[in-house]
């Protein structure tokens, strides 16, 4: 199973980027997809999920109206598009798989996913 993150980069306070987190087959299928970000010394903090089967999506409070989760099922690809970007949306972004979802509906609980990508740096400033 492998998920790999791309789509970093640096850019200024009010940029865009997107992410992109191409997944094997296994994980795209998952029932839960999700991105994390962390700071170094700070836990890892879930930014937007996904529930692949009825499409429904959550956004963490903090990227509500600026970030998009999404799926292109052609290429068993993950996306997040970051808009309106802030200093402190500097972090590491990860993206993750929960093949059973995720139980209690605690989608931003880091411990319910199973795979995880390798990270993607985005910094602003």
């Amino acid at each position: 199973v492998q998920l790999v993150e791309s789509g970093g980069g640096s850019v200024q306070a009010g940029g865009s980027l997107r992410l992109s987190c191409v997944m094997s087959g296994y994980a795209y299928t998952s029932a839960c997809l999700a991105w994390f970000r962390q700071v170094p010394g700070k836990e890892r903090e879930g930014v937007a999920a996904i529930f692949t089967r009825a499409g429904n999506t959550y956004y963490a409070d903090s990227v509500k109206g600026r970030f998009t989760i999404s799926q292109d099922n052609a290429k068993n690809t993950l996306y997040l598009q970051l808009n309106s970007l802030k200093p402190e949306d500097t972090a590491m972004y990860y993206c993750a798989a929960a093949p059973a979802g995720t139980p209690g509906g605690y989608f931003f609980n880091p411990t319910s996913y199973t795979y995880w990508g390798q990270g993607t740096q985005v910094t602003v400033s």
